[in-house]
C-alpha cells in the first residue's frame, strides 16, 4: 500500500477532530472512511500510530483551552478545600477523577485485545449502528429522568458514566455518546451531561496521546517528508476539535428534547450504508 498523500492526512485531521466529540464514534469512521473511500491508510505502517498520537495531542490540547476556566476553577476549589469535598468544585473534580478510573484501567489491560477483535469493517459498521440506538435510548432517558446540574451527580453514578466512557474501546461505539447517555441516565440535564462528557475525555484522551509520545520519538526517523504533514495534521484536529465543542455546547443548552436524534439518525443510516457497500 502506498503512503497517504498531505490531502488524506488533512482529511483524516479533520474527521478526527469533528468525531472525536461529536456523538458518532471517531475510531469507527476512522475504519469505515478509508475503507470506503479507499484511502491508503495503512495502520502497520511506521508512519501511522505517530500520526495518530499527533492527532489526539492536538484534540486533547483544544479540549484543555476550551475548557481552562472549569479546570482552573476545579483546581482552585480543590487547593481551597485542601483536597476534601467540602467545596463543590473540589467535588466534581474527584467525581472526574472516579470517573475516569474504570476507562483508563480496563483500557490498559484490554483496549489491544478489544479493538483488534472488533475491527472488522463489518463488525464496525453495525457497531455503529448500535452506537445509534444507544443515542435513541439516550433521549429516551433524558424524557424519563430528572433534569438536575452536576450538582446532584453521586459518586455512583459519576463511577457509572466512567464505565460507560469504556464502550469507546469498541470501533463503532462513542466515547462522547456512551458518557452523554450515561449522563442523561444519571438524571443529567443536556448541558450538563454534555459538559461533564467533555471534561471528562480530556484526562482520557490526553494520556492517551502522552503515553505514546515514547513511540512517536522512536518512529519520528521513519517519517521522512510525512512529518511536517503530521504536524500540520495535529493543529487542524485541534482546530476542529475546538470549533466541535463550541458547536455542541451550545446544541445541547439549546435543546430540551431529543438533542441526540440527529446524530443517531446519521449513525443508524451511515452505518446500514457502510454495511451495504462493504
Amino acid at each position: 500500500m502506498s503512503e497517504p498523500s498531505s490531502l488524506h492526512l488533512l482529511m483524516m485531521a479533520i474527521l478526527q477532530g469533528v468525531t472525536e466529540l461529536f456523538p458518532i464514534s471517531s475510531l469507527g469512521h476512522s475504519v469505515l472512511i478509508p475503507g470506503l473511500l479507499h484511502w491508503p491508510m495503512n495502520r502497520d505502517a511506521p508512519w501511522f500510530l505517530p500520526f495518530i498520537v499527533v492527532l489526539h495531542l492536538g484534540t486533547a490540547t483544544a479540549l484543555l483551552l476550551y475548557f481552562w476556566r472549569d479546570w482552573a476553577r476545579l483546581f482552585g476549589g480543590f487547593i481551597r478545600a485542601r483536597g476534601s469535598f467540602s467545596d463543590p468544585d473540589a467535588r466534581l473534580l474527584w467525581m472526574l477523577a472516579v470517573g475516569t478510573v474504570p476507562a483508563g484501567l480496563i483500557g490498559l489491560a484490554l483496549e489491544h485485545q478489544i479493538r483488534h477483535l472488533f475491527a472488522a469493517f463489518q463488525i464496525v459498521a453495525v457497531m455503529l449502528m448500535v452506537n445509534g440506538l444507544m443515542l435513541l435510548l439516550g433521549d429516551w432517558l433524558k424524557r424519563r429522568t430528572p433534569n438536575g446540574d452536576l450538582g446532584t451527580l453521586t459518586w455512583g453514578k459519576a463511577f457509572g458514566v466512567g464505565i460507560a466512557q469504556s464502550l469507546a474501546l469498541i470501533p463503532g461505539m462513542s466515547r462522547s455518546g456512551a458518557t452523554l447517555v450515561a449522563g442523561l441516565g444519571a438524571g443529567l440535564d443536556y448541558g450538563s451531561a454534555a459538559r461533564f462528557s467533555f471534561l471528562l475525555a480530556t484526562p482520557i484522551i490526553a494520556a492517551a496521546g502522552v503515553l505514546e509520545v515514547p513511540k512517536l520519538l522512536h518512529h519520528g526517523a521513519a517519517m521522512h517528508g510525512l512529518l511536517h504533514w503530521i504536524v500540520i495534521s495535529g493543529v487542524l484536529a485541534g482546530v476542529f476539535a475546538w470549533l466541535s465543542t463550541w458547536f455542541l455546547m451550545r446544541w445541547f443548552k439549546g435543546h430540551e428534547f431529543s438533542a441526540l436524534r440527529p446524530f443517531a439518525a446519521y449513525c443508524l443510516l451511515f452505518g446500514g450504508l457502510a454495511l451495504f457497500l462493504g
